[in-house]
């Protein structure tokens, strides 16, 4: 029977191979799609690993700084520093934005830190950590920046100094991170014109304008020009106290939302990425369907093109347990052919994604078990045609 179906693949093999590796092709695009949702998933809990914190403190009713916007002063970490458990607090800001380098624009997350707290990258690949209170960076090799480039960001030219890996934002974006203050004037500062103008408003209103009350216009347009807000603090907790006792208190008590590491991680893969999973879920069915189906019509064709020499088989007393084996032995030699082509196709163009892709073994194992079903289904329709051959048609019957 082995031998059978090595012949007749012999026979044939420019169209065998031809098609498997159009078939391969699929099955790389499929193992892709299936790494791309595995890196989103890897990205995430990157970005959570990499700020160090144990607790996101938030504006309260948001779900914290990754899925949704949020707000608070940063006089706050000082009121979660004195609560039981707390180790460091840090304020951080995010902000995906565009980036500006020469003529060309990069998207990334910008991230306000404070050096030596929870929020700051975590290793550097190259050069050196932020010194300077201002207009330093370090960023993301995916960015494309390298060390002592000139970057743009709202009104300010920064300096990058280092560079660091696999920092990235939930959506993918690489990061780019600056002091803090600097980072809050990016993002909730307006430009020199809005600000001008509020002045003006400001000074014209009666109200705000009091000569008989000195320093209060002072006060107003200085508030003006400064900003006093972050979009979290990161809260580390020492040994020995659990994550949630932390937090307790400041839902309770702060009129903030505070979320444990397992609570982020919920935010992020089951709801942020949720979606994706859907539509790539929805993906790897058609792609399958296809296979499928492609699978199908080569076996089929092939089957019909050989009618006669199945007639003559059956005329011989071939058993028709021994003819379909032959098929599908076939449509599983060219399962293999597509599987190989398609892990070795998806290994080279995986590293060339503008996302991270991540190929996983198990992934490919059980990719492999459904490539091995599908061809074993799609064979069905040629073994049935097979079976159904009178064995006169051999001799013109």
């Amino acid at each position: 029977m082995i031998s059978l179906a090595g012949r007749d693949i012999l026979h044939s093999w420019g169209k065998f191979v031809l098609t498997g590796i159009g078939l391969g092709l699929l099955i790389g695009v499929t193992l892709t799609m299936a790494g791309v949702y595995r890196g989103m998933v890897d990205d995430a809990r990157a970005l959570l690993n990499n700020s160090g914190a144990d607790l996101w403190v938030v504006q309260q009713d948001t779900q914290g700084p990754y899925a949704e916007s949020s707000s608070l002063r940063d006089d706050a970490v000082r009121s979660v520093l004195s609560l039981p458990g707390v180790a460091r607090a840090a304020n951080v800001t995010y902000l995906t934005m565009q980036v500006r380098k020469g003529d060309t624009d990069v998207r990334a997350m910008v991230v306000g830190f404070e050096p030596g707290q929870p929020g700051e990258p975590g290793y550097l690949i190259a050069g050196r950590h932020i010194t300077r209170s201002h207009y330093e960076a370090v960023a993301d090799v995916r960015t494309g920046f390298r060390l002592g480039d000139r970057i743009r960001i709202r009104r300010h030219d920064y300096h990058v100094v280092g560079l660091t890996q696999r920092m990235v934002s939930s959506g993918g974006d690489p990061m780019v991170f600056v002091p803090l203050r600097d980072a809050q004037e990016a993002q909730f500062l307006k430009d020199n014109d809005a600000i001008l103008n509020d002045r003006a408003r400001t000074t014209a209103n009666p109200s705000l304008n009091r000569p008989g009350v000195p320093g209060l216009l002072e006060a107003v347009l200085a508030s003006q020009s400064s900003s006093h807000s972050v979009n979290t603090v990161l809260v580390q907790v020492l040994p020995g106290h659990a994550a949630e006792d932390v937090a307790a208190p400041i839902r309770r008590w702060k009129h903030l939302e505070a979320f444990t590491r397992v609570q982020m991680e919920e935010i992020l893969v089951a709801k942020l990425i949720a979606t994706s999973a859907r539509q790539i879920g929805m993906f790897l069915v058609i792609l399958a369907v296809v296979s499928a189906a492609i699978v199908a019509f080569i076996i089929y064709t092939m089957t019909l093109g050989k009618i006669r020499e199945i007639a003559v088989l059956k005329l011989i007393g071939t058993r028709n347990r021994t003819i379909a084996g032959m098929i599908l032995q076939q449509a599983m030699g060219l399962g293999v052919i597509g599987f190989i082509v398609g892990k070795v196709a998806a290994t080279f163009w995986a590293p060339v994604f503008p996302k991270y892709v991540l190929l996983e073994s198990g992934d490919a194992v059980r990719g492999l078990v459904a490539v091995m079903l599908i061809c074993a289904l799609a064979s069905t329709l040629a073994i049935r045609v097979a079976l159904k051959v009178d064995p006169a048609t051999a001799i013109g019957g």
